[in-house]
């Protein structure tokens, strides 16, 4: 792209860069930028959130990757912020931080880039692109290949020790039927012990709720049901992450079933009605043990209560 020389001094870019290699057009937008400035600073968005799709690289790394193809420009990082309006406050004293009194700036950005959000002091300037290439598409494909080499596996290493350790949501839902004397179970192909229903909450649910009816309907059947009461939150011991910093909590409902059929269904091979007065531990699976022990206490307490 060509650029008309700017009056200003100093060339302002402010991106994501979120790839692993500079693209054609990354290339082509800074070295346009550098050609009519003499100082160019690389402002580069920095997430509150570590190794995501949207944000898989660190400041760092991204620095490195931009200084080994324009070693004379300088690189910050700008992080987000909740508000617009307090962004650009921010860009704006970083900007005034690195500049002289007689400097003055402008800042460059693509279509869909900044600008739109940008309500600061300085003038910008939107880059007509003439080629567009998409960084989700890029990390998209990087995603899909796996590379026999030590720098692939280092990478991959990395990422994993640098982002925050997650703590992942299960529902789980002890259905009973309309006078609460039989609870209903399911047990998992594979396995003799039988579990509560449940599974992971899913990003796009609107509650847990939703995500504890989902699995109700998916895993044993689609009876109707009275409407769901909380009845706590505990961390499940699950063999899959004993020996990992993730773990798992679930949020735990109890619900009756009203009418309608009762199948297995999902990853569940069978389900099957108990006596909840003769339930006992070794019924249960290790992991959901905790969860008997607190709907019995939630039982207790409603029979005090009466």
């Amino acid at each position: 792209m060509n650029l008309k020389t700017e009056k200003s001094t100093v060339g302002v870019i402010v991106g994501r860069f979120q790839v692993n290699k500079l693209h054609d057009a990354h290339i082509d937008l800074i070295q346009s930028v550098c050609n009519v400035h003499k100082k160019v600073i690389i402002f580069l968005g920095l997430a509150h959130t570590r190794g995501t799709i949207n944000n898989p690289l660190d400041f760092e790394a991204r620095k490195q990757m931009i200084l080994d193809a324009f070693p004379q420009v300088v690189v910050l990082y700008i992080k987000d912020q909740k508000e617009d309006l307090d962004w650009s406050k921010d860009l704006d004293e970083k900007i005034r931080d690195v500049i002289g009194p007689i400097q003055t700036v402008t800042l460059y950005g693509s279509r869909d880039s900044f600008i739109n959000y940008y309500h600061g002091k300085f003038n910008t300037v939107e880059l007509l692109q003439e080629s567009y290439i998409s960084g989700t598409e890029i990390r998209k494909n990087i995603a899909k290949e796996v590379k026999n080499n030590a720098d692939f596996r280092t990478g991959a290493i990395w990422q994993a020790f640098n982002r925050y350790p997650a703590c992942y949501p299960t529902v789980d839902i002890a259905i009973f039927n309309e006078d609460e004397t039989q609870l209903l179970l399911g047990r998992k192909p594979k396995e003799t012990l039988f579990r509560f229903i449940g599974g992971f909450a899913e990003p796009k649910s609107k509650s847990y709720e939703d995500d504890a009816l989902r699995e109700a309907h998916e895993e044993a059947g689609d009876f109707e049901m009275t409407p769901l009461v909380y009845i706590g939150s505990c961390l499940i011991d699950d063999w899959r992450y004993r020996s990992e910093v993730d773990k798992i909590k679930t949020i735990f409902f109890k619900t009756k079933r009203l009418f309608g059929p009762v199948r297995a269904g999902d990853d569940i091979a069978e389900v099957r009605w108990f006596d909840f007065n003769n339930l006992k531990d070794s019924d249960i699976v290790p992991e959901h043990r905790a969860l008997l022990a607190m709907l019995l206490r939630n039982m207790d307490n409603n029979q005090t209560n009466k």
